[in-house]
């Protein structure tokens, strides 16, 4: 099934904001040209209640039915980009150095934009959409300040979906799971304090980066033999520095070690930080070194609501049909600050197809704006459903 007319018309405009948004990707809660791009395009479209400042740089905008009373459904996307540079040469590429739109966010935001000019202009529904623009989801947590600074009761929110572009799978496709769909993913940095001194005499120091490269062996024993192999657990060494390469024979003092750990049930979260622990002071110890931790958690597990799960699949179907829509999709080991949310308000996120393209977080990926139409489509047969 092709999208509808009335997407089409306001995609090709969508594009345009897209490929600007592009061009000048911000970071975090930075985000002061797209944010205020966002919010002059709501008051546009002719949006009731246009709110900035929310996480410093989140938008939230209001739309009421002309139906009369009803309950209040918030559709959320994220705005910002990667600290990353840009390989792709295309056009309207970024042009602000080592920042790129590496995640899609880009093409979410215009989507939303896009679905936000449609209600607007239509109102052909009851009760109120909630419009979520949010800053900071790469590593930020801007989910989470936005709910801090009172965004679901001050605007009065039900439920709340998301949506999110996925490579690999078809365009005009859509994929969901109810359940866990992504992984809560932590972040840890560990200094190994050893004892430097001349790599000729490694006898009379405390080499920290042979106990280093042990604890990275070691920490693979967490999910090879501490976990159960049908629950999923990734642990990613990221980084390692220590020592000089301009000074070849000198034993470092101390060396740093960072990455993550990713896992999809709580308990399963408390244990194997538990574990992580153990095995990383244990390993320091065993080579007469001491290990310092500064574990970093992250976003939680993003769980989907079963009914409104079952509520997403439906819209979709409606828009590219049952046999174009994933209900099974598996999980991914990715994580997502839309979990907080979802743990406050029933609600869904679905997968929208990007087509074959580079992956996420690759410095040559680019969104697909072929997939504009059929996104704004899926949100107006949602609040099609939801709100008549």
């Amino acid at each position: 099934m092709n999208p509808s007319e009335a997407s089409r018309i306001i995609a090709d405009e969508a594009k345009i904001w897209r490929r600007e948004i592009h061009q000048y990707p911000e970071l975090l809660f930075d985000l002061p040209r797209t944010s205020a791009m966002v919010a002059e395009k709501l008051r546009a479209f002719g949006c009731g209640e246009v709110v900035t400042g929310i996480a410093k740089s989140g938008v939230v905008a209001v739309i009421s039915g002309n139906k009369g009373n009803g309950k209040t459904i918030a559709l959320r996307c994220d705005m910002d980009a990667l600290p990353m540079s840009e390989l792709t040469n295309l056009p309207y590429a970024s042009k602000i150095p080592n920042m790129m739109h590496a995640c899609g966010h880009d093409g979410h935001t215009a989507m939303l934009l896009g679905a936000a000019k449609r209600f607007a202009a239509e109102r052909n529904f009851a009760g109120k959409i909630v419009l979520i623009f949010q800053p900071a989801e790469e590593g930020g947590g801007g989910g989470r300040v936005m709910l801090e600074e009172g965004l679901l009761d001050r605007f009065g929110i039900d439920e709340v979906y998301g949506m999110h572009n996925q490579p690999g799978l078809a365009l005009g496709s859509f994929a969901i799971r109810s359940g866990p769909m992504m992984a809560a993913g932590d972040r840890f940095v560990i200094t190994i304090n050893g004892r430097g001194g001349h790599a000729a005499s490694p006898h009379l120091a405390r080499d920290p980066v042979v106990v280093a490269s042990h604890v990275v062996v070691a920490l693979q024993s967490i999910v090879s033999r501490f976990t159960d192999p049908f629950d999923p657990v990734v642990i990613s060494v990221t980084f390692i520095s220590g020592g000089d390469r301009k000074a070849l024979n000198v034993i470092p003092p101390a060396v740093e070690v960072g990455g993550t750990v990713r896992t999809m049930l709580p308990a399963t979260r408390r244990a194997v930080e538990q574990r992580f622990r153990d095995v990383v002071t244990g390993t320091a110890k065993l080579y007469d070194a001491h290990a310092e931790i500064d574990w970093r958690p992250g976003y939680p597990v993003t769980v989907n609501n079963a009914e409104k799960t079952s509520v997403a699949i439906a819209a979709a179907s409606s828009v590219v049909g049952a046999e174009r829509v994933d209900g099974h999709w598996p999980m991914t080991m990715g994580s997502e600050d839309f979990s907080y949310m979802l743990e406050k308000r029933p609600g869904a996120l679905i997968w929208l197809g990007n087509g074959d393209s580079a992956d996420l977080h690759n410095p040559v990926y680019d969104f697909n704006d072929n997939a504009i139409a059929y996104g704004i489509d899926y949100w107006a047969a949602l609040v099609a459903q939801q709100l008549s």
